[in-house]
């Protein structure tokens, strides 16, 4: 057993405001909120009622989740994510309507943004996460209101919610398969990438952790749709199987093979169909089968990040009131979006979020001006800030946070002008004391079971490796059974780095087996290979056929 060594790392500063490579489908998310907010905000300023906005776009923000999921399964998430949306406003204004003490508004508010925190983790609901669901529960407890109108707000953000539903489902109908084609596009050109370092230095340990998170990526997309797979994504799942042998035989994958096939995946074009066997896809079919672990399972690992949340939540609200901030929701948003799966992590962004905040309250100060010439300039100029939150935010999260900043304070202003000097001062204060006080928080409820979570991961790959093994020595293993234990022992692999990493950058926890990590790594990928040769030459060779699918 390891000994119970603390350790800390040093905490990147520079590395945090680097920028990176747009998203490929970054346009999707800007354009789905334009469309979902445009609507309901154009309508309430025709009706002369824009103090009701805030409200509407509570269920308009709800476009921006679910773009990376195929469509039956972003169906799913969206109606859950508005209801979530819904709930979680009805409940901070049921809350702002039975009391006006500031300390218990600031209490509901930590424990509703840890409740949202862990369960868009355990739901791995993807971004924009938590913060969205925290911002709009936090900023209306301190709405004014009474409990008579807690229903009519509520319904307000569900019918906009409705149509935010119908915005980020519209393009299926042009392109159904549109996210699992982008899916598989990616597995093959990251495993391509990999096969072409030719099993060879640190190049190739980078490549093959980022093709393995992105065949488990595209394994993940195609079966979570819960149908049956039509041809198209029968095609699709040939694809990613070749992806996946080629990871893990690197040495026998051509490169520009796979480059090839990805850039067929491109648009709505054929669906290119390799040579194979319909049994290589008889384990597919049986990962299908497998039933979901229960929520109440996923939720327990994230004990500790609830308490960060709900810790650092509170003290941040009560800081920013103790200091005579009359928004303490503003510093309590900060450290709700502060907390990711490590302290390392958790630091970055606590740099980027400040570095954003604080230029984004600039350009509020330039715009500001500009908005209080008409109501139509205020909400054009919210519509182009989401816009660019989410053009800019993938690139880096500082780089969005410049448009979120004046779109969120300009949004205080569709009720009434607001003191914009006084609006600047609270809010560059709350996101000051807000990181502070975040970052003392995370440090302070550590996350020990990061440990436990690797033996655990360690104990499923070494499971896992000792099934294909058995499989092997076997003088005919299934089709069937060796599929699946190869699925099994490359998803295991992949969730053993993620977890590795994650608890990499904890601090305060006993030395972690690292050697055991590599060791496991290096057995896990040979058995991977061995299961890959072992299934026959169709398993592993790109030959094209002339059959193709169409979409």
């Amino acid at each position: 057993m390891s000994t119970a060594t603390p350790t800390t790392r040093r905490l990147p500063l520079a590395g945090a405001l680097r920028l990176g490579r747009p998203s490929d489908i970054w346009f999707k998310p800007a354009l789905s909120v334009v469309a979902a907010v445009a609507p309901p905000n154009l309508t309430l300023l025709a009706l002369g009622r824009l103090d009701l906005a805030m409200y509407t776009m509570a269920g308009s923000l709800c476009a921006l989740y679910g773009h990376n999921r195929p469509y039956p399964a972003r169906a799913r998430t969206l109606a859950r994510v508005v209801l979530g949306m819904t709930g979680g406003l009805a409940v901070a204004l049921l809350a702002a309507s039975l009391t006006t003490n500031a300390v218990a508004l600031v209490t509901v508010g930590a424990l509703l943004a840890a409740a949202q925190k862990v369960l868009c983790d355990a739901t791995r609901v993807g971004p924009p996460g938590n913060v969205v669901l925290t911002f709009i529960s936090s900023a209306s407890l301190f709405a004014p209101g009474t409990l008579g109108q807690v229903p009519g707000h509520a319904g307000l953000a569900l019918l906009a919610g409705a149509w935010a539903w119908l915005v980020g489902m519209a393009p299926g109908l042009l392109r159904p398969h549109g996210p699992e084609r982008r899916a598989t596009a990616q597995a093959l050109n990251a495993t391509a990438a990999c096969a072409a370092t030719r099993s060879t230095g640190a190049d190739h340990a980078r490549a093959r952790v980022a093709a393995a998170a992105a065949v488990q990526a595209a394994w993940q997309s195609l079966l979570a749709t819960g149908v049956r797979a039509d041809r198209t994504r029968r095609a699709l799942e040939h694809l990613v199987v070749r992806a996946e042998v080629a990871l893990a035989a690197p040495a026998d994958a051509d490169p520009e093979r796979l480059r090839g096939w990805a850039r067929e995946l491109r648009g709505t074009g054929r669906v290119p169909r390799v040579a194979g066997a319909d049994d290589e896809l008889l384990g597919v079919d049986a990962s299908r089968a497998v039933p979901h672990r229960p929520l109440w399972r996923r939720l327990g690992p994230l004990a500790p990040l609830a308490a960060r949340t709900a810790l650092g939540c509170a003290l941040a609200g009560y800081a920013s009131l103790a200091l005579g901030v009359g928004r303490p929701y503003w510093a309590l948003v900060t450290a709700a979006s502060l907390y990711q799966a490590n302290i390392t992590l958790t630091w970055s962004r606590g740099v980027q979020r400040v570095v954003g905040n604080l230029l984004g309250v600039l350009v509020f100060a330039a715009v500001v001006p500009l908005t209080r010439l008409h109501p139509a300039v205020l909400v054009l100029s919210c519509l182009a800030f989401n816009f660019g939150a989410e053009a800019l935010i993938g690139r880096n999260y500082w780089l969005g946070s410049v448009c979120v900043t004046p779109m969120a304070l300009l949004i205080t202003e569709f009720a009434r002008t607001q003191d914009s000097g006084q609006l600047i001062t609270e809010r560059v204060l709350d996101t000051l004391v807000g990181a502070l006080v975040g970052l003392v928080a995370a440090v302070v409820v550590t996350n020990r079971r990061a440990g436990d979570r690797i033996e655990d991961a360690l104990t499923s790959v070494e499971r896992a490796r000792e099934e294909a093994a058995r499989l092997l020595a076997g003088p005919h293993p299934a089709p069937r059974a060796l599929g699946t234990a190869r699925r099994t022992l490359s998803a295991a692999l992949a969730e053993l780095r993620a977890t590795a990493d994650a608890a990499t950058g904890e601090w305060w926890q006993r030395a972690l087996p690292q050697e055991r990590v590599v060791l496991a790594e290096q057995s896990g990928h040979r058995t991977l290979a061995a299961t890959v040769r072992r299934q026959g030459p169709h398993s592993w060779d790109g030959t094209r056929t002339t059959e193709d699918v169409r979409p």
